[in-house]
């Protein structure tokens, strides 16, 4: 990047103002000691941060918590690469292949209109209420974003880079692997950090909406149906901290793969 341009990005905020993020969900957490403290609100309703700390403990030391997380994050990891592989391989066919495209595109557009949760009565009559069912749910939930965006990607490589292509006789084998699936490669990676985000989402979906056998999800459900809120709010925390370091995690991995070809964020 030249240094004009470099001059022209925003700044980047300094490390310590990041930490200004923090300040709101502290607030939460003091006025919610607050309100449990002063004893202001049904303490069944509203469980106090110490007691959600309690049956944290519990979870972690009866070896429960790590039991129901690897059998979400097992089904999460084999749905989402199901679904990134299949749309990685959908997404170049449309993305490469007018022909393909003109035959399939119709029948993916209208695929990915139906609502993700429209499929839960087809897949539980066909694949039962078991870890089958969740995998292929969370394939689908993986799929739609990896297709769109890698077919996006590949559409709109500049025409600049094929007349370059071109111009030095690259074969079509050489212009797909050395010029379009890399100017492609930001998109398709987009696609991907969605796919996990989206099928994490759907696997606790999943095992609310699919009951049979262990996760986070049932962990939520145990705690509504035994009124234990203090279970409840220690499953919605396992689930926004792991959703938040895969997204941390794949911001990562962002930067570092702009920064091997030779892209700035």
């Amino acid at each position: 990047m030249s240094a004009e341009l470099a001059a022209l990005q925003p700044p980047r905020p300094a490390a310590q103002g990041r930490w200004r993020g923090l300040v709101l969900p502290l607030a939460a957490i003091a006025l919610w000691w607050l309100l449990a403290s002063l004893d202001i609100v049904n303490s069944a309703l509203l469980v106090s941060p110490a007691q959600v700390w309690h049956t944290a403990a519990d979870q972690v030391v009866s070896g429960r918590l790590w039991r129901a997380l690897g059998a979400s994050l097992a089904r999460e990891f084999t749905g989402f690469t199901i679904g990134t592989v299949t749309g990685l391989v959908l997404g170049a066919l449309l993305g490469l292949s007018p022909l393909f495209n003109r035959v399939a595109g119709p029948s993916f557009n209208t695929f990915k209109q139906i609502s993700l949760f429209a499929w839960i009565p087809l897949i539980s009559v066909w694949f039962g209420l078991g870890d089958v069912a969740k995998v292929v749910f969370l394939s689908l939930a993986a799929l739609v974003p990896v297709v769109v965006n890698t077919c996006d990607g590949i559409r709109t490589v500049p025409t600049g880079l094929l007349e370059v292509a071109r111009v030095y006789g690259y074969t079509r084998w050489q212009t797909v692997t050395q010029v379009v699936l890399p100017a492609a490669l930001p998109a398709i990676f987009t696609g991907v950090y969605l796919a996990l985000i989206y099928s994490w989402l759907a696997t606790i979906g999943a095992e609310y909406l699919l009951v049979a056998g262990k996760g986070i999800g049932n962990t939520l459900i145990e705690g509504s149906e035994h009124f234990q809120m203090d279970l409840v709010i220690f499953g919605m925390a396992v689930v926004g901290t792991v959703g938040w370091l895969m997204n941390a995690s794949a911001r990562l991995l962002e930067r570092r793969l702009a920064r091997w070809t030779g892209r700035n964020n």
